[in-house]
């Protein structure tokens, strides 16, 4: 019986959450992208196909850990309140709600961002 990778259900789960959200000009969606090096989120209009603002460990000069994480969700909370992005739809892209992931959101929230 052949096992089927970790990384390969995370993308069977990512495809399952982004059939039911979908960012718009209005809402845009925030992603989520978890690595070994790094931490990367991106807002992105998918109705225009544009990432609106970018952000990741490297531009925040932290390291790959749940405090790096965190001020990763403050920098891309500044920068959505500098382009005018008040709200915005959560996209964890297959990984649980824990750990980097939910510190990046936290400190999204704590940023200012709504979602």
């Amino acid at each position: 019986m052949n096992k089927i990778s970790q990384n390969n259900l995370r993308l069977h789960r990512k495809r399952r959450v982004r059939a039911k959200i979908s960012g718009s000009a209005s809402v845009p969606r925030l992603n989520v992208f978890r690595s070994l090096l790094s931490m990367k989120a991106q807002v992105i209009d998918d109705v225009a196909g544009k990432t609106l603002v970018a952000a990741d460990t490297k531009a925040a000069n932290v390291k790959n850990d749940v405090a790096g994480a965190k001020a990763v969700g403050m920098l891309i909370a500044t920068k959505c309140l500098e382009q005018k992005i008040a709200e915005v739809v959560f996209d964890r892209a297959g990984y649980r709600y824990h750990g980097k992931v939910k510190a990046l959101a936290e400190g999204a929230r704590e940023g200012g961002l709504k979602f």
